[in-house]
């Protein structure tokens, strides 16, 4: 029964919007890989995004969990990078959470 389950467990997407104060998509970027480094067990990729000519962006990280995600972004380590980011958002960031129920891999679509 544990396969079966295992079968219907989705990635997880973690995906953040936002736009950074001029010139600081740089900075946030260095910030960004800083936190993106804490991660351990169950991450699975990170991107980040930007619009060209500005200083918009799109974080998405993946996660094989919801579980891995959650314990993960809860050690101190990644609270305390992301209090570095916060401050040079130019507006408040929106995340949203997505179930990954499709990922093809190169050479896999027909």
């Amino acid at each position: 029964m544990e396969d079966f389950h295992d079968c219907l467990t989705h990635k997880i997407a973690h995906v953040t919007v936002g736009e950074f104060q001029l010139g600081k998509f740089d900075e946030a970027r260095r910030i960004y890989q800083e936190a993106v480094s804490t991660y351990g067990k169950g991450f699975e990729g990170a991107y980040l995004l930007q619009e060209t000519g500005t200083e918009r962006g799109i974080a998405v990280i993946l996660w094989d969990s919801e579980q891995s995600m959650k314990e993960n972004e809860g050690t101190e380590a990644h609270k305390t990078v992301l209090k570095k980011m916060m401050p040079l958002f130019a507006t408040t960031p929106t995340t949203t959470y997505y179930e990954v129920v499709t990922e093809i891999q190169p050479g896999e679509a027909s």
